[in-house]
């Protein structure tokens, strides 16, 4: 078992970026902390919140050594807040924490305690700004080959529009992925009206937020959109666009009438 001293992990999810929509437990948990731990980007959306604690920024590549410095500080004694944007369960460094752990000899019950406190991840925060897209069954698909094999992607995106799932992207493109969207795009039309309605959202309750209601034969138009702060909303046969918000129906329509 992994010595400890009473210290304390938690991974904590910020939000999309203002803090008008982080969760009070965020507030409460980086407020009892003595040190955090994260990507440079993450730590400067609650710069204020921090400013008499020992603060470790990270480049964006470095999320092992990020995993294992985090646990190196909690084990010393220390009440160590792990932040990152949205939350960090989704796409986030929760998974990276629980392996690093999950390799050593850590109980949950007698080690290192550990709390993950969730955030309102990309696909809440741009729903919210688009109307409501997600009011059916969605599939959420990363478009980052960094870890996951471009193949097995593909699949997953062939599957969600054989099932007309409304489909969330996650890091759309990069200044070095440019297809994958692409290739996506074109997957979709196989199965998809060119009309289908798409949303793309950039920054997300940011300052440098921006957003586009187009549908699937346009979406290419607005490339200069898209990027690792970007977040495309993919229609299915159901959505249709209402003043240029997306909306998916609940299915009330075909159980009771909207009509007065």
């Amino acid at each position: 078992m992994m010595d400890h001293l009473a210290g304390k992990l938690y991974i904590v999810g910020v939000g999309p970026g203002s803090h008008d929509h982080m969760t009070f437990r965020a507030k409460q948990v980086i407020e009892e902390s003595d040190t955090i731990v994260g990507y440079d980007t993450y730590v400067g959306l609650v710069e204020d919140l921090i400013k008499d604690k020992e603060v470790y920024r990270y480049a964006m590549t470095q999320e092992v050594e990020r995993a294992k410095q985090c646990i190196e500080l909690a084990m010393e004694g220390r009440i160590v807040s792990l932040v990152s944007s949205g939350d960090p369960g989704i796409y986030g460094m929760a998974g990276l924490i629980y392996e690093v752990l999950a390799e050593s000899d850590w109980d949950p019950k007698s080690g290192l305690e550990v709390e993950i406190v969730p955030g309102v991840s990309a696909l809440n925060s741009c729903a919210s700004l688009v109307g409501s897209p997600l009011m059916t069954d969605f599939a959420v698909v990363s478009m980052s080959d960094l870890l996951v094999p471009w193949d097995i992607i593909v699949k997953r995106v062939e599957a969600a529009a054989q099932g007309d799932y409304v489909i969330v992207i996650y890091n759309p493109s990069s200044k070095k992925r440019i297809h994958q969207l692409q290739d996506t795009r074109r997957i979709l039309l196989e199965y998809r009206k060119p009309a289908t309605p798409v949303a793309i959202i950039k920054g997300a309750y940011r300052d440098s937020q921006s957003v586009v209601i187009t549908d699937l034969e346009n979406m290419e138009r607005f490339a200069d959109k898209l990027g690792m702060i970007s977040t495309v909303i993919i229609g299915n046969s159901s959505t249709y666009n209402f003043k240029n918000l997306m909306i998916n129906p609940r299915g009330y329509t075909s159980k009771y009438s909207l009509q007065t």
